[in-house]
């Protein structure tokens, strides 16, 4: 993954300057293949162990048929004997630098280049034996126990870092639970005194924290403020894992299409660990804070998009390596603007709003008041799209419909328009008096649930597909079928 050199703008030192440019061209250039020799791979180990183990195979089936997802994507890692690590490495594994594992002759190992699960050589298993380990990862171990009727004692306290439970074992398959905050190897760190403590304290800073300001300014100056204080609490990784967290279950309270999703998988006891990226819109003046923020938070560049010529925007992908969280943050970008490095570089004012910077004018920054765009989580594509139906939540047309990425949005759900936003954008010629009159009457799509599915270990985005559906959804188009706003809330076609 390409690092980023610094994470301070403007900063006139030319060796600075140089290794920003380096940073940059490797992040405009950013190219991911598709695995589908490792993908096919694992899947293999995957359907090799089902044959052996009842739980997980019943599991599996309830996951396709009560949730839309697919096994593989909730797979943390698996544990091996021996031999496996050669095919592997073959097929692309390599050692993962982050390797901490409970003995120093186990190795683990991760495709840099795919999305799929880590895998864990144990010299210690022989060969005849044929033991293996499936570990799959929920956001709670204790509502997955309830969910199933499981009783017994996971390894880790409360609050820990790494938390595990083994589940069912039979046949040489042992079926395994695991709850992680901030932490990425596959050895229980020991909680610190007072760290539960801090934990608790950390998600209830971040979730009552103040998120209206009359100037967006002061707004990221206070978040930033209210990072550097969650970080002394509890360190980076694990600040990550609480505002992201708390994040989700802010936008999950603005989006009906979440809340019945969540409701699905939390039956399961699963929570949303089958998450694949978080979008986050930022205004042109603020996309830079934005940018500084998620450093704190240890994220590091991946690509970046420069669609200015073609549709009105741009967007830096970053990823935290240990919380393996990845971020899709937009903002809108001019046509003459497809060679900035937006990411670190603050953009001038805007002439004229896309997409986004309508949807910031109208709503606020994602990182601020509005919350995220969407969540992204990985499903069965197609069985996903009809089990929402019968929910009563349609979904677009895909935006992406190729044989490794399919791509859709949930139909966006309306939020209110303020009237002091509404106001300003009239104010500085950035929508007419008709839009103006119609944003506070009947409100603007707010947000979305992202529908995706991955294959051959696809890690990357299509920018054009992206293009597609950020023009579909300018709030400005949405107002032709808009249902009516009242006092008694949305009237008009159920979402």
């Amino acid at each position: 993954m390409p690092r980023a050199t610094t994470d301070e703008p403007n900063v006139p030192n030319s060796g600075v300057e140089h290794n920003i440019a380096a940073a940059t061209a490797r992040e405009s250039k950013f190219d991911w293949p598709l695995c589908f020799e490792a993908e096919n791979l694992v899947l293999r180990h995957i359907e090799d162990f089902l044959t052996r183990n009842a739980f997980a195979l019943e599991l599996s089936e309830r996951m396709r048929a009560e949730t839309g997802t697919l096994l593989i994507d909730w797979v943390d890692h698996f544990v091996l004997p021996a031999d496996a690590e050669q095919p592997l490495r073959a097929a692309g594994f390599s050692s993962d630098p982050l390797n901490e594992t409970p003995s120093a002759i186990q190795k683990a190992l991760w495709h840099p280049e795919a999305l799929l699960p880590r895998m864990v050589s144990d010299p210690t298993v022989s060969v005849a034996e044929s033991r293996t380990t499936l570990v799959l990862r929920v956001d709670s171990i204790t509502d997955f126990m309830a969910a199933h009727g499981i009783v017994g004692t996971p390894e880790g306290e409360p609050l820990a870092r790494l938390r595990r439970l083994a589940v069912a074992s039979e046949n040489g398959a042992c079926f395994e639970i695991i709850e992680r905050r901030g932490y990425r190897g596959f050895q229980a760190p020991r909680t610190r005194p007072g760290e539960p403590e801090a934990i608790l304290k950390a998600h209830e800073l971040w979730k009552t924290r103040r998120r209206i300001f009359q100037d967006d300014g002061d707004g990221f100056r206070a978040t930033l403020d209210l990072v550097d204080r969650l970080v002394a609490l509890v360190g980076r990784d694990l600040a990550c894992h609480i505002v992201f967290a708390e994040e989700r279950a802010f936008w999950e309270r603005r989006n009906r299409a979440a809340q019945v999703q969540k409701r699905r998988q939390d039956k399961l006891g699963l929570g949303w660990a089958n998450h694949d990226h978080h979008t986050f819109r930022s205004s042109r003046r603020h996309f830079v804070d934005l940018m500084r923020t998620l450093e704190k938070l240890g994220f590091e560049r991946r690509e970046r998009y420069y669609a200015g010529a073609q549709a009105g925007w741009g967007a830096q992908i970053l990823e935290q390596p240990v919380e393996g969280i990845v971020a899709f943050c937009d903002v809108d970008l001019e046509p003459g603007e497809t060679e900035i490095d937006f990411s670190r570089r603050t953009l001038p004012p805007p002439t004229r709003l896309g997409t986004i910077g309508l949807w910031v004018g109208l709503h606020g920054e994602s990182f601020l008041d509005a919350g995220m765009h969407h969540l992204e989580c990985r499903f069965d594509h197609n069985l996903l799209r009809k089990q929402l139906a019968a929910e009563g939540i349609a979904t677009m047309k895909p935006f992406s419909d190729l044989p490794f990425l399919k791509q859709a949005f949930t139909e966006g759900e309306r939020w209110p328009v303020r009237r002091e936003r509404a106001e300003r954008l009239l104010h500085t010629g950035l929508i007419d008096p008709t839009q103006f009159d119609r944003f506070l009457r009947e409100g603007a799509i707010g947000s979305h649930l992202e529908n995706l599915q991955r294959k051959g270990g696809f890690k990357g985005f299509n920018q054009n597909s992206v293009s597609v559906i950020i023009q579909a959804t300018d709030p400005r188009k949405s107002l032709d079928r808009a249902p009516r706003l009242t006092s008694a809330g949305v009237q008009g076609p159920k979402l």
